[in-house]
């Protein structure tokens, strides 16, 4: 082992966890993963449809559980209760942001974006605006977001992985304890999603949220009960530890600014709304309304655990600070410790191994949930948006199954790489992405979903101003934490005013005006495209496997979209003259 990777593993092993070899946790953590492949091999998948969209045949409960897995990675289940840990009332910040967001979606994009019926949020963008260029530019930048938002579940996997097997630091050449995991745990993951797919992917998606929740929910009641914070619901009574916690606990930006939790608030909540592999989810199911509620499910099943975390961060806090030292002040509690506060609370309370495992096994099913939903849409942006729609439109489906699997093992081996050397804690670098997709994807399906008038030139300027918005924080944060000969961040007034973690509260509202402007002063769409668009806000039901631009083919009739009269059939071919010079980019 080198000198080099020694000192990585001191700065990221979590001072005062039990690092080492447990048999009943090691037991119960391999036969959850083996269940896991099971279930992958036995819905595994030799189709498009059910690889991409699980054949859409998904109810809206099991959809609401699998939302849920999906989207309470490590962040939440690790991340966000670090976050209430070190920053105390800040914390909430993610809470509120992730919280909001999906009520946005409930409202404005859940059962729309199922009508309009593609298989990928690319798909969405390259078929709503005509253009192959936006369908690339959303490919990658989804391929980004999977990227970015992994590294953070690799992380949380690997600390907790330490905690139930123990250190293998030197089983692989030149690694430490900490990066052997990293490997390991992604090797599993990856190994599953090649085989199974969306569909395997979702059933084991509600399998895992039955384990990441009973875990995280019964461990917060018996470290509560143990050690007499609460005796009946710990989600009201941890209030009576918060004064004892200190003012960095408890005071509202007493660590950060205001305008930094106004910035990264508005990004969580503009950043769910844009995330692949949330939406995608909406694809998987037969019908508009139960896209609508498998969101108001979803939403359910993710508070419980959100009502949970600040709770547990209290009563971690406060066994750290009364079995280790000072959880503020200098040198106070590390990072690497608030990202294993869970585990670290249920340990801290003498609890047994096999439970503590339980705790941590929580963990692990949450970061390969979500993982698993980053993939999928990562994979198929390349397999389904680049190979087949750009490069080989005569792909079969063998050959596009292929290409979904090789990304699958691309995206692992790329988030394995950049997870071995971490640039910032798990909550943060969600952050990095959320800010991503709340500045590149988010605006194209709010506007295209929302102004029929949105065209292919807004898009693809409105695209590349987000892209190239958003990397400007990250050159000035993050990339010099990769480069020892610079110091982060290059510029601090680009630091303190678009943050990285937080840079959509800038490039938001500076696309929506690029891609509106653009598009009013460029030719409207053609007609088809905004028949497409009110037949997504028709009342009329749809079949299962039906979308608008089916209806709108078979000759459906327009639909007003905000009380004004339904356009009339035979001036609108009057009018198709004029609109079919706007040709589809190829």
């Amino acid at each position: 082992m080198t000198g080099g990777s020694l000192l990585l593993q001191s700065d990221l092993l979590p001072e005062a966890l039990d690092i080492s070899f447990k048999l009943a946790p090691s037991i119960l953590v391999i036969a959850m993963l083996g269940l896991f492949l099971t279930i992958g091999f036995v819905f595994r998948v030799a189709d498009t449809e059910n690889m991409w969209v699980a054949g859409r045949s998904i109810g809206n409960v099991e959809n609401g559980m699998a939302i849920g897995a999906n989207w309470m990675s490590a962040a939440s289940y690790l991340g966000m209760a670090a976050s209430i840990a070190l920053a105390g009332f800040y914390g909430l910040v993610y809470v509120v942001g992730w919280t909001t967001g999906y009520f946005i979606l409930l409202i404005f994009l859940a059962a729309q974006l199922r009508r309009f019926g593609k298989y990928t949020a690319p798909d969405f963008v390259g078929d709503r605006f005509n253009s192959d260029t936006a369908r690339a530019i959303a490919a990658v930048t989804t391929f980004l977001i999977g990227f970015v938002y992994a590294i953070g579940q690799a992380k949380g996997m690997a600390l907790v992985g330490l905690y139930i097997f123990g250190d293998y630091g030197g089983l692989i050449p030149g690694l430490d304890g900490y990066q052997v995991m990293v490997v390991a745990m992604m090797v599993v993951t990856v190994g599953y999603l090649t085989l199974s797919g969306m569909l395997g992917a979702t059933k084991n998606q509600a399998v895992q949220y039955v384990i990441l929740i009973l875990a995280f929910v019964v461990g917060l009641f018996v470290v509560g009960y143990t050690n007499g914070y609460s005796t009946v619901l710990p989600h009201l009574e941890y209030g009576m530890l918060i004064s004892e916690l200190g003012s960095e606990f408890s005071e509202p930006f007493a660590s950060s600014s205001y305008y930094l939790w106004v910035a990264t608030t508005f990004s969580l909540i503009v950043g769910t709304c844009g995330l692949p592999h949330v939406l995608v989810r909406f694809y998987t199911v037969e019908s508009e309304r139960t896209a609508r509620w498998s969101t108001v499910w979803g939403l359910f099943f993710i508070c419980i655990l959100y009502w949970s975390a600040p709770a547990f961060a209290a009563f971690g806090t406060d066994l750290y600070t009364q079995n280790v030292g000072a959880t503020y002040g200098d040198p106070g509690m590390t990072s690497a410790a608030s990202e294993v506060i869970v585990v670290l609370a249920a340990q801290l309370s003498g609890l047994p191994d096999w439970f503590v495992g339980i705790v941590a096994a929580g963990g692990i099913a949450a970061a390969i949930a979500t993982v698993a939903g980053l993939f999928i849409a990562g994979s198929s942006a390349i397999s389904h948006d680049i190979y087949t729609n750009i490069i080989n439109e005569d792909a079969t489906q063998r050959q596009q199954i292929l290409v979904g699997r090789l990304s699958i093992v691309a995206l692992g081996a790329l988030t394995t790489l950049a997870a071995l050397n971490p640039a910032s804690s798990i909550a943060a670098l969600v952050g990095y992405a959320f800010s991503l997709a709340g500045s590149v994807l988010f605006p194209m399906f709010f506007l295209g979903m929302w102004w029929e008038n949105a065209n292919r030139q807004g898009a693809l300027a409105g695209m590349t101003t987000g892209l190239t918005l958003w990397s400007l924080p990250m050159i000035n944060q993050i990339v010099p934490t990769y480069i020892g000969s610079l110091e982060a961040p290059l510029s601090a007034g680009l630091a303190t005013w678009m943050p990285a973690i937080g840079s959509a509260l800038i490039t938001l509202p500076v696309v929506f005006v690029v891609t509106i402007a653009v598009s009013m002063a460029t030719d409207e769409p053609s007609l088809e495209t905004k028949r497409i668009v009110r037949q997504c806000h028709s009342p009329e039901p749809m079949g299962q496997q039906e979308t608008a631009e089916d209806v709108v083919a078979d000759g459906g009739e327009d639909v007003a979209t905000d009380g004004g009269r339904a356009v009339d059939d035979a001036a609108a071919e009057g009018d198709r003259a004029v609109d079919d010079d706007e040709t589809t980019e190829e």
